[in-house]
């Protein structure tokens, strides 16, 4: 007798089989084929065709809600406006350069590149040919220039593309530019419209897409390795595999719903979605209290200079900076303001703040300064606590000792303890040889900011700290490097707090229907258009 078709399955086609030499008949589920339009190849998509007595049910219906796809990435669905025109743009840096590279993408491609070279004959797909280009109205030499052809769907945007690399000069650039733009069907690209194609046509996900910008901006070797990491889908590939759990959890809910008391049904199955939902939470919670240090990585940790008045904050500023941003006096108290500058920290990006010195009785201006410099030691991600190793027993080093090194050692009734590195600088005034000035401190670093002598210590140290307080990126699960991230695995998570609760099985099932659906987003599925054009934003012309 053939089951009940459910609601909840309403959307797969049933259909009757002989199995075996018996004559028993059960309900399979099949996929009628598809057409899916991947740049300019359609492909189709087989026919599922999974018999019960093959498969335990949740495991077919895990198999339909995740279809296999042909090997091409499936495109992201997105719009792209103007998609049916061809663009292009200087894809290298403004200004003179040796090379300079202009690109186009889309269907006139061909019809641009026989248009400027002579021959008129496109190039043989991904090699560089040396041709002459020639303005496609006057005739008149452009330029001698290495071009490339990249037919769709093989190339980064999935469009038919065509590179020019001409020499930098700006007239150069400006006449191939402005041969281009005589073309008919082409016009010139928008801010990170390639990339955007590229989404669309499915050659990147929304996760790689950031990845990409944040390569294109990093500044450091942190900052490169993790937008390497990103860009090559780690992050992505990561929220598959918890969509795929999710999925499997999905099914095994919807089974029980509909084939409850169906003997094809195997026992343990809301068990097991019940437990493979619990060690997802667990794993999204584990990354979610790690969010902040990807956005650290992105962006740079808050690294405060502070300490009394003259222990020589700024000299250590200058040091770091390698530049003259604060001003540097015997006189104690010059600055009275809070200086920030973007370094390079061993490899890490960091913003750099020297404050006003720590003291009481000073003028009105300039207790402004150490007030703000204390909002700005509540607000750090690292502090340099800098003292003068000659004057560790002045009343104002002990202040500073008592109010601001000892709180942050012993760390709050929470357990979480602020980062902080004791540097005793002026090494060079202690005599030569002798004993440590203060064997009586927790541990710290000697420092000359006049001689150079200890940097390449606090260096390694700084090093050591910034990789606990931005993450390491070349070990571990990769990071959440955007609030975005954040935003959408918080709500898997209360999403997977609701089925946890709840009592009502369909009520469940959508919970984990809202939770797929977070973990989509987080890679470009189901986003919308305001938020891809945000994230494009970031790119600039010609990328």
């Amino acid at each position: 007798m053939p089951l009940p078709q459910s609601p909840h399955l309403s959307q797969l086609l049933l259909s009757e089989t002989s199995i075996g030499s018996g004559l028993r008949r059960s309900n399979l589920p099949i996929l009628q084929p598809q057409t899916l339009h991947l740049g300019h190849l359609p492909t189709v998509e087989p026919s599922i065709h999974l018999p019960l007595c093959h498969k335990s049910l949740p495991d077919a219906l895990i198999l339909l809600l995740s279809s296999p796809r042909p090997c091409t990435r499936q495109g992201s669905g997105v719009s792209v406006p103007g998609s049916g025109a061809t663009i292009f743009a200087l894809s290298s840096g403004h200004g003179r350069c040796g090379i300079a590279v202009i690109r186009t993408s889309g269907p006139a491609s061909g019809h641009a590149l026989r248009s400027l070279t002579a021959p008129r004959d496109l190039p043989p797909a991904r090699s560089a040919c040396l041709r002459l280009l020639s303005h496609p109205r006057s005739g008149e030499p452009l330029d001698r220039a290495l071009v490339l052809w990249f037919p769709g769907p093989q190339s980064f945007t999935g469009e038919d593309c065509a590179e020019f690399h001409v020499h930098g000069g700006p007239a150069v650039v400006s006449g191939v530019l402005q041969a281009l733009g005589s073309v008919p069907g082409l016009r010139p690209a928008e801010a990170g419209e390639f990339t955007r194609r590229a989404f669309a046509h499915g050659k990147l996900s929304l996760t790689e897409v950031e990845g990409l910008a944040d390569l294109i901006h990093a500044e450091t070797e942190a900052q490169r390795r993790q937008a390497l990491r990103q860009l090559d889908g780690e992050l992505g590939h990561l929220c598959h595999g918890w969509a795929r759990t999710l999925t499997k959890a999905l099914a095994h809910v919807e089974a029980y719903i509909d084939f409850g008391e169906d003997d094809n049904l195997e026992e343990g199955v809301l068990e097991q979605a019940n437990s493979e939902v619990r060690e997802l939470q667990l794993a999204l919670g584990a990354h979610l209290r790690d969010a902040r240090r990807g956005q650290r990585l992105r962006s740079g940790a808050h690294v405060v200079v502070a300490g009394p008045p003259n222990a020589g904050k700024s000299s250590l500023v200058n040091l770091l900076s390698r530049k003259p941003v604060s001003i540097v006096s015997p006189e104690p108290g010059t600055t009275r303001d809070v200086l920030e500058t973007p370094v390079d920290l061993a490899g890490f990006p960091a913003l750099l703040s020297d404050t006003a010195g720590l003291r009481e009785g000073a003028g009105p201006v300039e207790q402004e300064g150490v007030r703000r410099a204390r909002e700005r030691l509540e607000q750090a991600d690292l502090i340099l606590a800098v003292l003068d190793a000659s004057d560790l027993a002045s009343p104002s080093s002990c202040n500073f000792l008592d109010t601001v090194v000892a709180p942050a050692g012993a760390g709050s009734p929470n357990g979480n303890s602020q980062r902080l590195l004791l540097v005793l600088n002026k090494s060079d005034l202690l005599p030569p040889g002798g004993p440590d000035p203060s064997p009586n401190l927790r541990p710290h670093l000697l420092l000359s900011c006049l001689t150079g002598e200890g940097l390449d210590g606090l260096l390694e140290a700084l090093r050591k700290e910034l990789a606990e307080v931005c993450g390491d990126p070349s070990t571990g699960p990769p990071l959440l490097t955007r609030a975005r991230h954040q935003h959408h695995l918080q709500g898997c998570l209360d999403a997977l707090g609701h089925y946890t609760q709840t009592k009502d099985l369909a009520l469940a099932a959508e919970a984990l229907r809202l939770a797929r659906g977070h973990l989509a987003r987080i890679t470009g599925g189901g986003g919308t258009e305001e938020i891809l054009d945000i994230i494009f934003r970031d790119f600039c012309v010609g990328k």
